[in-house]
């Protein structure tokens, strides 16, 4: 259960505006808060790309914990 909550608390930190989805450019955004400051959207809209199962555009948590599981 402490993986889950731990995924949900970084998914928060990624979903700025609280509507339940990262975007790439949330993702962008607290990527470089986090330290790497040459992080593109692009780079963002590529990675995200890879985790968005449902080709919606935007990562929701499901996608988000699937993904940290596999890591």
């Amino acid at each position: 259960m402490a993986d889950i909550d731990a995924a949900r608390k970084t998914f928060e930190k990624f979903d700025r505006d609280g509507d339940g989805f990262v975007t790439a450019v949330e993702f962008q955004q607290a990527m470089v808060e986090l330290g790497d400051r040459h992080y593109t959207v692009g780079l963002a809209e590529a990675i995200l790309k890879t985790r968005d199962a449902n080709a919606d555009g935007v990562l929701s948590f499901d996608e988000f914990f699937q993904r940290a599981k596999e890591v």
